[in-house]
């Protein structure tokens, strides 16, 4: 963000995992999030770090959970400041072997994995939740059973949200909702790429963002232009 200074702000706390933004101000909330995986053979947890935005202190917020092992993008708009971070580390960043035009803006040092179905080693499965050329978009949803990752389809910021709605689907996709891709899972938590995730009855959040996203529709697009008037 140009002429603002990055302002870690916890969000997202539980049981290994953890969440920030780094620019808690901005409209569009630009979350990241972190999860430990138990590591048998280190002294320390195993730390993945999913879409970050950098801000002092991210540093210490992982070391809390323990080593980075890598850092994953969750969609290919969301590089953000994974190669960054991932340096920092000397950790790889992982990117979905059907996910295109990331690689190249980690910058030529950065050490880039692919992954399927399964992200390496973790018991996370990697669900493809969109990869559509009208409008451009590729996106992984990520599940361990407990957490569901949802970096851009879902979100909590103002700009997600219909009526009532914990979580709204995205204003482009609202219409064409990813019903196949996030229904049927039971979460008891949701975190998002935009906004504070939701912790309490989560699979009915995301359920009920799904199937409300076409009847809400009409309302966050005039809630939308209304605060983009000049009144």
């Amino acid at each position: 963000m140009k002429g603002d200074e990055p302002d870690l702000h916890e969000i997202d706390r539980y049981d290994g995992g953890v969440g920030w933004l780094a620019y808690p101000n901005e409209t569009m909330e630009r979350a990241s999030h972190a999860f430990a995986v138990e590591n048998e053979e280190a002294d320390a947890d195993d730390v993945w770090v999913v879409d970050p935005v950098d801000a002092p202190g991210v540093d210490d917020l992982l070391d809390g959970l323990g080593s980075v092992a890598g850092v994953v993008v969750g969609l290919d708009r969301h590089v953000r400041d994974s190669g960054e971070l991932a340096a920092r580390h000397d950790a790889p960043v992982y990117v979905p072997e059907w996910m295109t035009g990331v690689t190249e803006d980690l910058g030529p040092d950065v050490d880039v994995e692919r992954f399927g179905s399964r992200r390496a080693d973790t018991g996370v499965e990697a669900s493809r939740i969109r990869d559509s050329s009208v409008p451009p978009w590729q996106e992984v949803g990520l599940f361990d059973g407990e957490t569901l990752i949802v970096p851009e389809s879902l979100g909590s910021a103002s700009y997600f949200r219909g009526d009532r709605e914990r979580l709204g689907v995205h204003p482009m996709l609202r219409l064409t909702p990813p019903t196949s891709a996030l229904s049927g899972l039971d979460p008891e938590r949701v975190l998002v790429g935009h906004g504070v995730g939701v912790h309490e009855r989560a699979a009915v959040a995301v359920e009920d963002a799904i199937s409300d996203s076409r009847r809400k529709a009409p309302g966050l697009y005039a809630k939308t232009l209304a605060s983009a008037l000049p009144f």
